[in-house]
């Protein structure tokens, strides 16, 4: 699998799908609990995994950020600085500090460049890395605990030379959208007077009610897996529920019937489609995760009905789709 950074492109080695950020990691105005936080990082116990990635006893790797990712992060935890879901210590300073980071992501350079050392000081089983560089730090103060996460992808470029990509995501308790727009896109719903229409756009909502028994009629199987038992295929919208206007909300041309796993990874943008059938994985899976569930890169799905969806797909390419 290769990338495109800029004009350059990169192979992809692997990826480390989750480093999860801890409170301790994070600075202090960020913090739920007490204290200033640390700036060490958990990437992994010290096992034949990490050190295939990351390298031997006392590795020091050469990494970079975007500054697009780095802005998209943000637009991602909006809702969370405005109305923040967890009890943080400096919760009444959140909306402003949304600002002034954004501000500051504004002004860096596209791409942001740092290293990172293990910490070998630190004696037991856990690999953790640490920095001096702006970027080490400006990860700690943009990072939410409980929140955030990051994955980072290792890989090479033109002349065979590695770098460490890492990128920051947020997953609200299991939650691609935050608690307060669910909340608010259910309130919405509610205003509707219409009970008929009302009851369809909310079964549509959950992939339900008339949307999935259209769907099921021009779909009555997993393209992937080919398994047509119904009560276990999720009526997936392509282009989602909160983006779309009512029209895309119940077109059956929105949508795919997909097996649990597959469902999952098209929601959160690990798996897309091109127009012509052919799967498109996002980089920030491992290649051990992706042999597991069995699926590949660049490959047909002979079934997938692509007709009338190219906008759909052409949509979740762009803005879903982790590339």
């Amino acid at each position: 699998m290769e990338i495109q950074i800029g004009k350059s492109s990169y192979k992809v080695i692997d990826a480390k799908e989750k480093i999860t950020i801890a409170d301790s990691f994070v600075v202090r105005q960020n913090k739920i609990g007490g204290g200033n936080g640390e700036a060490k990082l958990y990437v992994g116990n010290d096992n034949s995994e990490v050190r295939s990635f990351f390298g031997n006893t006392g590795f020091k790797i050469p990494c970079f950020l975007l500054k697009k990712d780095l802005l998209y992060y943000l637009e991602e935890t909006k809702t969370e600085y405005l109305k923040p879901e967890q009890p943080y210590i400096n919760r009444e300073l959140l909306p402003n500090l949304w600002d002034e980071r954004k501000k500051k992501i504004e002004a860096l350079p596209d791409v942001i460049e740092f290293e990172v050392t293990e910490q070998t000081q630190i004696a037991g089983p856990r690999v953790y890395v640490n920095s001096t560089d702006q970027a080490y730090k400006l990860i700690r103060e943009l990072s939410l605990p409980n929140i955030t996460y990051i994955s980072v992808i290792k890989i090479l470029d033109s002349k065979g030379k590695l770098f460490y990509y890492f990128r920051l995501f947020a997953d609200y308790f299991g939650e691609v959208q935050h608690p307060f727009i669910i909340k608010k896109e259910e309130e919405e719903l509610e205003k509707i007077e219409n009970e008929t229409e009302k009851l369809t756009l909310s079964k549509a909502r959950v992939g339900q009610g008339e949307y999935r028994k259209k769907l099921l009629e021009l779909c009555p199987f997993c393209p992937i897996t080919l398994v047509s038992d119904d009560r276990l295929l999720i009526a997936s919208h392509i282009k989602p529920w909160a983006a779309s206007n009512d029209f895309e909300r119940t077109d059956p041309k929105n949508g795919f019937m997909l097996t649990p796993t597959f469902d999952f990874l098209f929601d959160r943008g690990f798996l897309s489609f091109t127009d012509d059938r052919k799967t498109i994985l996002s980089p920030f899976l491992s290649n051990m995760t992706y042999s597991k569930l069995g699926i590949s890169d660049n490959k047909l799905i002979p079934h997938l009905p692509t007709d009338g969806r190219e906008i759909y797909l052409d949509y979740h390419r762009t803005t879903i789709l982790k590339k």
